[in-house]
């Protein structure tokens, strides 16, 4: 069996460095690894309906930002297949029939699900679709065999519990799904980035994100407004680095090769943070470094995304082709599942049969 990657992102909004260090950036690692036979990347729009069902625009319209920030990132239609999760109508009806292999209970436990439902104050009135959104999840990644799920440590209970529909779908009809592996960011620092007001993960709902396409001054602004450590007061007080967005910052974006270039009286990381937990150090001097940091890391992209935004068709066109591609993936699994469910009345030749001795012997 091949190596298969599936993975993607709600279209409500443009992907911030968040998503570049926790999953995008990885992608385009792997798609050009040469390791996989297959990649799948989709943008999930019918997820994303889930909590935004009284604004479908906005989903809409973020489909075409998604699809930029994918490809000036460098994921090439090549080598990978994107596509538009409601343009493979399979997905539904393989969430529908999983829905009989999970729990309310379990879907309660999910410790994403509940965070998420937190977060968006659906304590008091769930949607269905929001609720069961793991399940849908599962379909997802079923339908294209996917081995492995490169994602956010945060995505982790949604990958086990597509484990755990695999496992009960196998149990019941036999052989058939395959059991994906999840597969983390390898920078520590990527793991969870947080938002520039230093709470939980970069969240566009929390409004504390750097946007790839945000331009120069943007980012500039942001990155100089940036939470620090809060009892860091003075440049002479020593300064706390542990749980300081702008060293976890640091931690993910920046190399030796930036100090040589931005800060050549350090050598590395580990000495400015010896230098700022000492004291001695400004936040200033460390939010300007940072910033060159991520300049250089976002201009190339912001750049690439601009030439590609000058052919907004051609865009649509590689979605619709990617969306074909993923449909005839998924009708072929989900053909495997109606056989091994038994529900493939009409291709079962040895069923018709069967039924058609039955009742004539019935009758003589």
């Amino acid at each position: 069996m091949g190596k298969i990657i599936l993975t993607g992102d709600r279209p409500t909004g443009r992907l911030h460095v968040g998503h570049y260090v926790g999953s995008l950036k990885r992608r385009v690692e792997l798609q050009n690894s040469g390791e996989f036979d297959e990649i799948y990347i989709m943008i999930a729009d019918a997820q994303a309906l889930t909590d935004n069902a009284d604004n479908p625009e906005k989903v809409r319209q973020n489909i075409i930002e998604v699809a930029l920030d994918y490809l000036a990132c460098g994921l090439d239609p090549g080598k990978s297949v994107l596509f538009i999760q409601s343009q493979v109508p399979e997905l539904c009806e393989m969430t529908f029939y999983y829905m009989d292999l999970v729990t309310v209970s379990r879907l309660q436990r999910n410790p994403t699900v509940k965070s998420e439902i937190q977060m968006r104050n659906f304590e008091a009135s769930i949607p269905v679709g929001f609720f069961t959104y793991p399940i849908s999840q599962a379909a997802d990644i079923t339908a294209f065999k996917a081995t492995t799920v490169p994602v956010g440590e945060d995505q982790a209970p949604m990958i086990e519990q597509t484990r755990e529909i695999v496992h009960k779908f196998n149990s019941v009809y036999g052989e058939t799904l395959v059991e994906p592996d999840i597969l983390l960011p390898d920078n520590k620092a990527c793991l969870r980035l947080p938002g520039i007001d230093g709470k939980a993960k970069m969240s566009k709902s929390l409004g504390n994100c750097i946007y790839l396409s945000d331009s120069e001054d943007e980012i500039k602004k942001k990155i100089m407004s940036m939470f620090t450590d809060p009892n860091h007061l003075k440049v002479e007080d020593p300064g706390q680095v542990e749980g300081n967005p702008v060293f976890i910052y640091l931690d993910a974006f920046c190399r030796d090769e930036h100090f040589e270039k931005y800060l050549p009286d350090y050598k590395n990381l580990d000495e400015l943070k010896a230098h700022y937990t000492r004291g001695g150090l400004g936040d200033v001097k460390v939010k300007r470094f940072l910033n060159s940091v991520l300049q250089d890391e976002l201009r190339p992209i912001r750049e690439r995304r601009r030439e590609i935004a000058k052919d907004i068709p051609a865009v649509y066109r590689i979605l619709e082709e990617g969306s074909r591609k993923a449909e005839q993936k998924a009708a072929q699994t989900l053909a495997e599942m109606k056989r091994a469910m038994k529900i493939n009345y009409f291709e079962d030749k040895e069923l018709i049969a069967e039924q058609a001795e039955r009742f004539r012997t019935e009758m003589e």
